[in-house]
């Protein structure tokens, strides 16, 4: 079985910066989605903490996601992320070599 990757992360924004900058984060996770080979891509507001944004994303292998870190979307969106005040980014990958096992 080839090793997949998963992707855990969040964002944090000032709350009051949330709604401005949801437009720009629909246009990357759609972009993302659409182009860059990922198997799942998911994004949340966390509806307990107001400004933070959570991602699950898992990738078909190593190379697809370092691909989709150099995909042309990836700038635009972090220069808007600043831009509305991104307080903290954390960002984890996994190996996931085994089959799925439903809990």
């Amino acid at each position: 079985m080839e090793t997949k990757v998963a992707v855990f992360g969040i964002l944090r924004f000032p709350p009051e910066n949330i709604e401005d900058v949801l437009p720009h984060l629909e246009r990357f996770v759609r972009a993302t989605q659409e182009n860059d080979g990922c198997i799942l891509y998911e994004v949340a507001e966390d509806p307990f903490d107001k400004g933070l944004i959570r991602f699950s994303e898992m990738w078909p292998n190593r190379e697809s996601l370092e691909k989709h870190l150099q995909a042309a979307h990836i700038e635009p969106w972090r220069k808007q992320a600043r831009k509305y005040g991104l307080i903290e980014r954390v960002f984890n990958s996994y190996d996931i070599s085994s089959k799925p096992i439903p809990v």
